[in-house]
């Protein structure tokens, strides 16, 4: 009984620990947004210029290269694949900036709390 409750104790730590992460990412994801007018175009449920983030998580939700493909999108720029608006190049930042980025829109651009 003693090793059950040891194992609660630490899972309950290993969640916490891990939440706390979590929020973490997602409160730096939404400033890297804010930090380079991704909202000006993109809301998280409603779209403005481009899509809603919620509409490109459910669009690409089962592509296993969403990730690298939305990294390249962000960072490059394009047209085509929302309607005609061209979207512009955010080419200075960098690669974790467009992994947290690219990841948390893929979540649905969730709130941090």
């Amino acid at each position: 009984m003693a090793n059950r409750k040891k194992s609660v104790c630490a899972l309950a730590a290993f969640l916490s620990i891990a939440s706390a992460h979590a929020s973490n990412d997602t409160e730096m994801a939404l400033d890297i947004a804010k930090k380079n007018a991704c909202l000006g175009c993109h809301a998280v449920s409603k779209k403005i210029v481009g899509p809603s983030y919620q509409d490109v998580a459910l669009r690409y939700r089962n592509n296993p290269q969403a990730i690298a493909f939305l990294k390249n999108k962000i960072r490059n720029g394009g047209v085509g694949s929302w309607g005609v608006v061209p979207m512009p190049a955010n080419s200075k930042l960098s690669d974790s900036d467009l992994t947290l980025l690219t990841q948390w829109i893929l979540h649905g651009a969730p709130s941090p709390n």
